[in-house]
């Protein structure tokens, strides 16, 4: 890495912003939708990144005019008249060619609970599952009607095929037909031990995602997760509420990947009684399942049946993105990431009936994202004033479909408006947090990449410092749009402020934290609060957009670290130059 690429002034994090330019008279504003007028903040917003223009678009975007921001609804529409009016206050141009977007064609699967059904057959006796109680169950064929009848059930550990590190829990195992049921994360988690895979902390086979293609690819007809607070980093009630009402899905010609028939969630619970009834021991068999040669179990004569009736809508949602092109280099690009989308209105989803009367059931996903999308914005005005203006261009992508899979923004990487190979890097915004200002700055999969050491002076220049994730067993970093660029090798930033703030300490902002996991999170308390402490925002803000600033200012191409699995496919997308 060059030598540049290692030094960043505190200047490019904390510089005083020059007045901003005349609106830009040009082919941009041809682009924009006609049909009706943006929806506003009705702010005066200022070019420097400021805690009243953050929270002036995340009061908007998170308002309950907008729904809940579900992809295809009234909500996704006022979501991209906003933003490409932002866009174009910036005078930014589109960032797909003439386009302010980029279609992406989905399938909605919109389960009809009422007429569908699943049940555990065991001992002669059928077991009804509840949905959402004790079940969360999806299909991901397009198929209106999708049956499971009789399948015999096989509990095969993790889940996991991972020839590098001779692992496969599939090894002489005919799944063909089967109900396969496995535990959430990956071996070494539960037992702590670091001698296995990376112990504590997630890898990609701890991914439900993983789990179910693997699943597919050994020809299951179906799969089922044991839901487990600890193992999949939050609880029941987020599985829940992710797997009701309508799903997303890209259409199976621009994915690849393989799909199963069914798959879905059990509770804890379910599993426990299922086992023991079954004459198994599941505390015993999650402690086997973490040794090498773990031999798949089968659930006595327990089988599993399902039909899923479901509403199946062919649509498309959009990712919106901008561009200002670089004046030395403009084919080489920064991208700046952060969905747009949440979990919509549950009371229309579910014909009102997902929240009690009076109860709040849209769910607004103010945190999560309108936090990332208002800071991406923020960050795109910053770099409209700067002088001089960058020499490599800087997308600013605003992606679809992330709750539902990382969906928009896999597109975006098999479809990119600028090639890979010439992205130098990603910065990823999603969920910023409102702690207030700290000590501590966290990087989501911290050595992983350079992009650490271009980070790393900007934030001692704030006095602030870098650490890795507090729940490194949750997979953060396989759970935001960079990951979708880092499977191809791009190198990809994910950081955020931390728990130690500078005036209340660390017992503070971990009650913070954990406040907004049990109570806000992918529910409808996730709401705009103007109480915010939005100090630590800015601070993020502005190291985030010094990271691009540097990058986009010189000739260097960040790499993963040596050993990191990603570091192949970058070295072999930039070998031809």
């Amino acid at each position: 890495m060059k030598h540049t690429l290692l030094f960043a002034a505190a200047a490019l994090a904390l510089s005083a912003c020059s007045p901003a330019p005349e609106p830009a008279d040009d082919a941009a504003a041809a682009a924009a939708p006609a049909a009706r007028a943006a929806p506003s903040a009705d702010h005066g917003f200022g070019p420097e990144i400021s805690a009243e223009d953050f929270a002036a678009h995340v009061k908007v975007l998170s308002s309950d005019e907008f729904g809940g921001r579900a992809p295809g609804t009234e909500g996704e529409q006022l979501t991209a008249d906003y933003l490409v009016a932002q866009f174009e206050r910036l005078g930014l141009q589109p960032g797909n060619g003439d386009s302010w977007f980029q279609d992406v064609a989905m399938v909605e699967t919109t389960a009809d609970e009422s007429t569908s059904g699943a049940r555990i057959t065991l001992g002669g006796e059928d077991r009804p599952l509840a949905f959402g109680s004790q079940m969360a169950l999806g299909t991901r064929t397009a198929q209106p009607q999708v049956s499971v009848d009789a399948s015999e059930m096989v509990f095969v550990g993790y889940g996991v095929n991972a020839p590098e590190v001779d692992w496969n829990d599939y090894e002489g195992l005919d799944v063909k037909g089967k109900t396969v049921v496995m535990l959430v994360n990956d071996p070494g988690f539960h037992v702590g031990s670091e001698e296995l895979f990376s112990g504590k902390k997630m890898t990609y086979y701890g991914r439900w995602t993983y789990k179910y293609e693997e699943a597919a690819r050994q020809g299951a007809a179906a799969a089922l997760i044991i839901h487990d607070d600890a193992g999949a980093g939050y609880g029941w009630d987020v599985v829940k509420n992710s797997w009701s009402g309508a799903q997303y899905d890209l259409t199976a010609a621009d994915d690849p990947e393989p799909r199963l028939p069914m798959q879905g969630w059990i509770t804890g619970e379910v599993a426990e009684q299922l086992f023991a009834d079954a004459g198994l021991d599941l505390a015993a068999l999650r402690t086997a399942a973490n040794q090498p040669g773990f031999t798949a179990v089968d659930l006595g004569d327990a089988t599993f049946s399902a039909t899923l009736n479901s509403t199946i809508k062919e649509s498309s949602s959009r990712n919106i993105l901008a561009k200002l092109p670089g004046t030395e280099r403009p084919d080489e690009a920064i991208v700046y990431t952060a969905h747009w989308d949440h979990l919509g209105d549950h009371g229309a989803a579910h014909g009102g009936e997902a929240a009690g009367e009076g109860e709040d059931h849209i769910y607004n996903g103010a945190i999560d994202n309108a936090t990332g999308v208002a800071g991406v914005l923020e960050i795109a005005e910053a770099f409209t004033v700067q002088d001089p203006q960058p020499a490599r261009s800087v997308v600013f992508l605003l992606v679809t479909l992330e709750e539902s899979g990382l969906l928009g923004s896999k597109y975006y990487a098999a479809n990119p408006a600028i090639a890979l190979k010439d992205t130098v890097a990603v910065v990823n915004l999603d969920a910023m947090s409102v702690v207030g200002p700290t000590r501590d700055f966290v990087v989501i999969g911290l050595g992983n990449s350079e992009l650490d050491e271009v980070l790393r002076p900007i934030a001692e220049a704030q006095d602030r410092v870098l650490v890795e994730e507090d729940s490194v067993e949750k997979g953060f970093f396989f759970r935001s749009d960079h990951f979708s660029f880092a499977k191809y090798g791009v190198p990809a930033l994910y950081a955020k402020g931390g728990i130690d703030h500078v005036e209340k300490g660390k017992d503070y902002g971990r009650q913070v934290q954990a406040n907004y996991q049990n109570v806000a999170y992918h529910k409808a308390a996730d709401e705009y609060d103007p109480n915010w402490d939005l100090r630590g925002v800015v601070q993020d803000l502005q190291a985030l957009y010094g990271v691009g600033r540097e990058l986009a200012g010189n000739e260097a191409w960040p790499n993963y670290v040596e050993g990191n699995a990603f570091k192949a496919a970058r070295d072999a997308s930039r070998a031809g130059e």
